[in-house]
């Protein structure tokens, strides 16, 4: 079906919930994820007054995989009138297994079956509007003991399945979404040091994929700033966080276009909080 409206979706990263009782208060802290819930709540009494088609959570959903902030969230998105499609960010699940209070791969994937995965792998791909699919990819890779890998990086398997996946859609529009940046954003940040954590280890081999099954937009978020990048005809957008200053979030409108479709981007930001002006 050939996309034939406009429609509206939101796009939140890093949200980063921490409930009062698991905020970590150590001196070296310095993301606001006292924040987090007061911000969160706000945006979504703001988005309530907007007719939206779905929203878009490109990971960090919690502080550091704390089940009782996860089950927090998935609380609230249940009450959502509209779908969600969340990845999992570095945050979301530390380790590949569960332990007595964090959420490993399996245990993440199951909790949030209700938004987006069809399956027990950490991807998936759905057609979210019409003739639009959404490529929903895990960059939270681990060796071979279960602990994370201090870069991101799509795995093989992964890779294989996204390559038959964008053989077997007949969307004319496809979006990928995944945690960390598969394009720079920063100087030099596929090089340096410091800007590595925040790009994929194997981004080129990913965006050769991504270039030759005509995906046109990635949507991530890790940075913690507001950016787009492109390269050739692909697009990337990172979204901030709502817990560092200004705490933004994007409004996104597609529409029919001349030349197929036009995607509209607006920036907003939570200007004031309970108790932190």
């Amino acid at each position: 079906m050939a996309m034939n409206r406009a429609f509206r979706f939101a796009l939140l990263s890093d949200l980063h919930i921490g409930l009062p009782q698991t905020i970590w208060h150590h001196p070296h802290r310095f993301h606001l994820i006292e924040c987090s819930i007061p911000a969160f709540e706000q945006i979504l009494t703001e988005l309530a007054a907007l007719d939206l088609d779905f929203l878009l959570l490109p990971g960090d959903l919690t502080q550091h995989g704390e089940r009782e902030n996860h089950q927090w969230l998935l609380q609230q998105l249940r009450q959502l009138p509209y779908p969600v499609y969340v990845v999992p960010g570095n945050h979301d699940m530390p380790a590949a297994a569960s332990d007595r209070d964090r959420t490993g791969v399996a245990e993440f994937v199951e909790l949030y079956q209700d938004f987006g995965f069809t399956s027990d792998r950490p991807y998936y791909r759905c057609t979210i509007a019409p003739d639009l699919d959404l490529f929903a990819l895990n960059s939270i890779a681990f060796d071979e003991a279960g602990h994370q890998l201090h870069r991101g990086r799509v795995d093989c398997a992964q890779l294989n399945w996204l390559q038959q996946e964008l053989a077997t859609s007949t969307a004319s529009q496809r979006w990928v979404m995944i945690h960390h940046n598969v394009l720079e954003h920063l100087p030099d940040q596929q090089q340096h040091p410091l800007g590595q954590r925040y790009i994929l280890e194997n981004a080129e081999e990913l965006r050769s994929i991504l270039e030759a099954g005509s995906v046109s937009v990635i949507f991530t978020g890790h940075l913690h700033i507001q950016a787009t990048s492109q390269q050739g005809a692909l697009w990337e957008v990172t979204t901030g966080s709502l817990v560092s200053y200004p705490h933004p979030y994007r409004l996104g409108t597609v529409q029919p276009a001349a030349e197929g479709w036009q995607l509209e981007l607006e920036s907003r930001r939570v200007r004031s909080l309970p108790d932190q002006d």
